[in-house]
């Protein structure tokens, strides 16, 4: 019996197996390869409007406002040279020194203020808000005494040059004529004192503005450093000073308790109560509680003083012993203005008005916390 050998049998035709794909090796990243960075987003659009606009306007219009400012420096020293001319004689210097450095100051600050508004700084627009609303205040204080004492000045100043002038024109055409007057004049006065502060307050105090300040100018100001009503005390308190400087030497008229101190004797207390001003200026910014007790401290004794003079004390006599002539003396007096103490008790209205702010205040100068007693552990071990 034989045996078969049996021969490995052929593999049946059919689809042809895929091969396996062979192994691709990995690619070992080399140590200094650079990192992959992922493209950052692009800039998110504010999500406020953009206000550089209008502090370009606004800023072109206080420029504009100051260039007047500064016009009126060499207007009052012209109207000093034309003043000898008249029957009371020249103006005293101390009445037009005054009088330019004032226009010079407020020039200054506009122009300054104007520039910083159309380079959007964070500090022009803080500060610019802080002078309109003492600029909206103060108007409408003049703009209510103007409205009050305008017809009564006029029409004593119509009588004035009737009787110097030795005729009596109708009274239909003066008093027509003088209402034309004082509605112009009460319009204008009103415009500039009311109307274009409250713009000027509405516009800087817009949250979109302080935006944009802060965007355009991100640097921290000194302005920045305390709260937007402690830094306007602190303003009001140092423009303050720098008056009673103006004021301590060219017109040394201290009212004190029921006088007036004149002289070396009205010009040192001036100048010290300057230089109060001043430390309470610094002393409220930087936030310290004395300098704000300090303030609500003197401020009611400079009413009670200023009251006393006010209601006690002759001015017009007060002005003859700083050698005023007695026909300047005779004009100042046909002033109702001037004889009724009016802008003497109006000034004495706007020191309790900033007593009433200051007393506001008291929120932003707390005592400090007492320190805690417990030591760190760190400090223990050291």
């Amino acid at each position: 019996m034989s045996v078969d050998t049996e021969l490995p049998l052929e593999p049946e035709p059919g689809p042809e197996r895929e091969a396996a794909p062979a192994p691709v090796p990995q690619e070992v990243p080399a140590l200094d390869a650079a990192p992959l960075t992922v493209a950052a987003p692009g800039p998110t659009p504010p999500a406020f409007p953009d206000r550089s606009t209008g502090l370009v306007i606004f800023g072109v219009f206080q420029i504009i406002l100051g260039l007047l400012a500064a016009l009126m420096v060499p207007l009052t020293a012209l109207g000093a040279l034309f003043s000898r001319l008249g029957p009371g004689g020249g103006m005293r210097p101390a009445q037009y020194v005054s009088g330019m450095a004032t226009y010079g100051f407020v020039a200054a600050a506009l122009v300054a203020l104007g520039i910083g508004s159309v380079q959007t700084k964070r500090w022009a627009r803080a500060l610019t808000l802080i002078t309109s609303w003492y600029w909206l205040i103060m108007g409408v204080l003049i703009t209510v005494l103007i409205t009050a004492m305008l017809p009564v000045a006029m029409r004593g100043a119509l009588a004035q040059a009737q009787q110097n002038a030795g005729t009596a024109p109708s009274a239909d055409v003066s008093t027509g004529v003088m209402a034309v007057m004082l509605t112009i004049m009460i319009v204008f006065a009103a415009f500039f004192l009311v109307v274009v502060p409250i713009a000027f307050v509405v516009f800087y105090s817009r949250k979109d503005v302080a935006e944009t300040c802060r965007r355009r100018d991100p640097l921290e100001r000194w302005t920045d450093r305390v709260p937007l009503p402690v830094l306007g005390a602190s303003v009001v308190l140092f423009t303050g000073s720098l008056y009673l400087v103006v004021i301590g030497l060219t017109t040394p008229m201290f009212p004190f308790f029921g006088k007036y101190l004149q002289g070396i004797a009205g010009a040192a207390c001036f100048l010290g109560l300057a230089a109060l001003d001043l430390y309470l200026a610094l002393a409220i910014f930087r936030l310290k509680p004395l300098g704000w007790w300090m303030a609500i401290l003197t401020v009611p004794v400079r009413l009670v003083s200023m009251a006393l003079t006010y209601a006690r004390a002759d001015l017009m006599q007060a002005y003859s012993k700083m050698g005023w002539s007695d026909e300047q003396l005779r004009i100042l007096n046909a002033n109702p203005m001037f004889h009724s103490h009016v802008i003497l008790w109006w000034s004495l209205l706007s020191l309790v008005l900033f007593f009433g702010y200051l007393l506001w205040l008291k929120r932003y100068f707390r005592a400090p916390a007492a320190p805690s007693l417990a030591v760190p552990v760190s400090d223990s071990l050291g």
